[in-house]
C-alpha cells in the first residue's frame, strides 16, 4: 500500500515535460490542486492545463488525485483517469505538461519494496544493509532481472483491495469481481494452442473480451464519476 511519507518526508512533483519542465515542487502540504489559476498551489503555464485541473488530497494514508472536471482530462501512466490512488514513480499527464510524483528517494525505495517482495529477499551481493535504509535510485534502476522491474510500476505493483467497504459496499464489489473472473475463465479456457509460445481466441470469443474490457471502462467511470 503506497503510504502518505513520515514526517520526515515530504511529497514531491517533479515537471519532466512542458513549458515548466525542470521545476521541482517539495514539501508540498495536502492538499493542493494543480492547474493554470494564481490560486492553484501548482500553477503551469500550459494553456491546455484547465483553471483548476486537478486536486491531490490524503485519506487514509493514500495519495488520491482527482481530475476537477478538466477540459483536456488527466492521465495517470497514461491512463485517463477521473480518480486514482497515486504511487511514487507514477506519471501525472495534464494537457502539454508531464509530473513525475516522488523524490528520488522515494521511487527507489517503491522499486526496493517490489524487487525484494517478488524475489523475497537479497542474494548474493544485494544484501548491503545500507541500502535497505537508504535506497538508491540508481542501484535500483540498474537492478537487471528476467522481469526487468525498472520497467511500468504500475504494472509490477498491483492496488490493494479497498478496506473500508460497508458490507453492502463489499457484496457488490464481489459480485463485480465474480462477473468479471468468470468471463475471463471462460474466455481462457475456449483459447486455442497454436504452437509452443502461441494461443489463439476466435474472432467470437476476441468480441466478447473486448466487450468485457469495455464494462470495466464504465465501471471506472462510474466510479471516478458518479454523478455522470
Amino acid at each position: 500500500m503506497n503510504q502518505f511519507p513520515s514526517n520526515s518526508d515530504s511529497i514531491t512533483l517533479r515537471v519532466l515535460d512542458g513549458a515548466d519542465r525542470g521545476r521541482v515542487y517539495n514539501d508540498l502540504e495536502l492538499p493542493i490542486t494543480i492547474g493554470r489559476e494564481e490560486g492553484s498551489q501548482i500553477q503551469l503555464n500550459d494553456e491546455r492545463i484547465s483553471r483548476f485541473h486537478a486536486k491531490l488530497q490524503l485519506d487514509h494514508g493514500q495519495i488520491v488525485l482527482t481530475d476537477l472536471g478538466s477540459t483536456n482530462g488527466t492521465k495517470v501512466n497514461g491512463e485517463e483517469v477521473q480518480i486514482r490512488i497515486l504511487r511514487f514513480g507514477d506519471l501525472v499527464s495534464l494537457g502539454r505538461s508531464v509530473l513525475l510524483f516522488g523524490s528520488r528517494e522515494q521511487i527507489a525505495g517503491r522499486l526496493q519494496q517490489i524487487r525484494t517482495g517478488e524475489s523475497g529477499s537479497h542474494s548474493g551481493d544485494l544484501t548491503d544493509e545500507s541500502l535497505a535504509s537508504n535506497p538508491d535510485l540508481g542501484f535500483e534502476l540498474d537492478f537487471d532481472d528476467e522481469r526487468e522491474i525498472q520497467a511500468a510500476l504500475h504494472i509490477l505493483d498491483p492496488p490493494e483491495m479497498p478496506s473500508r467497504l460497508s458490507p453492502g459496499q463489499a457484496a457488490q464489489m464481489a459480485e463485480i469481481m465474480e462477473f468479471i473472473h468468470a468471463r475471463l475463465r471462460s474466455l481462457m479456457n475456449s483459447a486455442t494452442k497454436v504452437d509452443a509460445d502461441t494461443m489463439a481466441l476466435s474472432f467470437r470469443k476476441w468480441q466478447s473480451l473486448l466487450d468485457l474490457q469495455s464494462r470495466v471502462a464504465e465501471y471506472i467511470r462510474r466510479i471516478g464519476d458518479p454523478q455522470d
